[in-house]
């Protein structure tokens, strides 16, 4: 059997990222969350850098990106990663509250799956993240084999 491939969850307000977590524990997925806080630590992470460097080969199942994020911000994380070859297929959701018509143009130019406005409403945040976790986690086929 397959080893379930985690959910990387770069956001680094604590309140979001402590809803985010109960969101995708109510929906009983086996994958596990990788929380990271800034850009600088997802590129390490998907690139397998930095304190990431031993950590098990293979993609996330779904990177869950903030846009506004410290030292390398979301656009920046996607650009990079679709930009190489080796990861460019990594399912990644834009999450953000942001509704900036820009950043949604911007967001699908670089080649992200989703983009997904955070909603305001406590119980709309947590149906969100957890449909989000369902879908990527469980009922998407990802590309076969890894890295």
């Amino acid at each position: 059997m397959a080893t379930l491939r985690p959910i990387l969850l770069v956001e680094d307000n604590p309140a979001d990222i402590d809803l985010t977590l109960a969101a995708l524990k109510k929906t009983n997925l086996a994958n596990a969350v990788i929380v990271v806080r800034d850009g600088v630590e997802a590129l390490d992470y998907i690139f397998r850098e930095g304190v990431f460097a031993d950590r098990e080969p293979g993609p996330p199942a779904v990177v869950l990106l903030d846009l506004k994020l410290p030292k390398v911000d979301g656009l920046e994380v996607l650009e990079r990663v679709k930009a190489h070859p080796k990861y460019r297929t990594i399912p990644i959701v834009m999450l953000t509250s942001s509704r900036e018509e820009s950043d949604v143009v911007r967001s699908y130019e670089f080649g992200v799956n989703s983009f997904v406005v955070k909603p305001v409403d406590f119980k709309a945040f947590f149906e969100s993240i957890r449909d989000l976790g369902v879908f990527w986690a469980v009922i998407n086929e990802p590309l076969p084999g890894g890295f």
